[in-house]
């Protein structure tokens, strides 16, 4: 029902556009006809609310994929390279979580690994706001980074890779089948921040999923039991990737093209020496203004992305 509305909705919403044009070009030939200039200027401004409107609406037909307005769990994974990898991993965490709180999403860091020496080995971020998987989906893929390495005494040049995985927070409704049996709970102390409470209890939770062997681990909940919830989450989210990364393969195979899950795939390069750029290498768009980009300004590489999608399954080039 959920979705009938909403399909009823855009089509409405389109239909009083396309109303709204008919009207405004009976109106201009009108005023042609009477060589009336304020009322050709009436229709001037009118024609650039309608463009407007119409780019806001096609805009949307990006986001037109079965779980974009859901809730996402993003998470980054640091690449090969210690110490270097993992500043970089953490330093996505912070552009992810501003450009998060430029939307005014609210975001819940469920499970962090620190690095040994600095940054962050993996992180997982629950992400809440209108359309916040429909945005970040265009985000998965390895992101690179080339800059002076603030941990080299010699000030070389270094390139770091980190991946991004994002699942959108599955509805209870959705069927995605999780046996009980097939899932394996272990409890242990928390080892992160929170107090004698969360050092003396075993509230930390890690799922294992037998039969596909994903592991699933939270332990920022003062409960056991809200981070067995928090943990089922994500085990849903990313089953269901599974299944999304299969009909890619899928669909990749039919269109001859060549798919390579390694980390080779990066998606977007961020150059910080010699000079300043970041490009998206799916899109070409690219700017010089790193500090922007690395502080949340993400909008324009969602958008190119998005719109490249539209017209394939499912609106997010997989599904």
């Amino acid at each position: 029902m959920r979705d009938l509305a909403d399909l009823r909705e855009q089509v409405g919403t389109w239909d009083k556009l396309q109303q709204d044009a008919a009207d405004t070009r009976e109106l201009l030939e009108m005023a042609a006809e009477a060589e009336d200039e304020s009322i050709l200027a009436e229709v001037s401004a009118e024609a650039e609310k309608l463009r407007k409107r119409y780019d806001q609406l096609e805009f949307q037909l990006a986001l037109g994929g079965r779980y974009d307005r859901s809730a996402a769990i993003l998470t980054i994974h640091a690449g090969a390279g210690g110490t270097e990898a993992q500043d970089w991993a953490s330093m996505l965490l912070r552009m992810f979580l501003r450009w998060a709180e430029r939307k005014r999403y609210e975001t819940e860091i469920t499970d962090q690994l620190e690095g040994e020496e600095a940054g962050i080995k993996t992180v997982t971020v629950e992400i809440h706001g209108p359309w916040a998987y429909g945005y970040l989906k265009s985000e998965r893929g390895v992101h690179r980074l080339v800059r002076i390495s603030p941990f080299d005494g010699s000030a070389r040049r270094h390139t770091s890779f980190a991946l991004v995985e994002v699942v959108p927070v599955l509805d209870d409704d959705i069927e995605i089948d999780i046996r009980p049996e097939d899932v394996k709970m272990d409890v242990y102390r928390s080892g992160g921040a929170g107090g004698q409470h969360m050092q003396k209890n075993s509230t930390a939770v890690r799922l294992t999923h037998l039969s596909s062997g994903i592991v699933v681990t939270c332990q920022n909940e003062r409960s056991q039991l809200q981070n067995r919830e928090s943990a089922m989450h994500v085990l849903r989210g990313k089953l269901y990737d599974i299944e999304l990364q299969k009909l890619e393969a899928e669909q990749a195979r039919l269109k001859g093209k060549h798919v390579d899950a390694g980390w080779g795939n990066q998606i977007r390069s961020y150059v910080l020496h010699p000079y300043q750029m970041v490009k998206d290498l799916r899109t070409e768009v690219e700017t010089s203004n790193t500090g922007g980009v690395l502080d949340g300004d993400l909008d324009a590489f969602m958008e190119a992305w998005l719109k490249n999608q539209v017209g394939t399954r499912d609106g997010d080039g997989s599904n």
